[in-house]
């Protein structure tokens, strides 16, 4: 992949949602999914300015899991596989 996010953009990549429950339950192909939440990020933008000019410090780097806004973000495909171009201020935390 070969995108460079500017100013204050992530790009995820979601992680797939397991397809059995921690308590055994197989979750069918056909059942409605809600989209993943959580994701690896692939790339970070090397600045992050406010609307007011200032240097926001850029906590994220590419191999990070992170918690993203259920509704964040745009979808994007690039080769084939589906990323996520996200806000830095929608990413809700890092997954150690």
């Amino acid at each position: 992949m070969n995108i460079k996010p500017l100013n204050g953009y992530v790009v995820i990549k979601p992680l797939e949602q397991e397809e059995v429950t921690k308590s055994g339950i197989i979750i069918p192909d056909t059942a409605n999914k809600e989209k993943p939440q959580e994701g690896e990020v692939v790339a970070v933008a090397e600045t992050n300015i406010s609307n007011d000019g200032a240097n926001l410090p850029i906590e994220l780097k590419a191999g990070d899991k992170v918690l993203y806004g259920r509704y964040s973000g745009e979808e994007i495909e690039v080769d084939g596989v589906e990323y996520k171009f996200v806000e830095m201020t929608s990413i809700r935390a890092i997954i150690a």
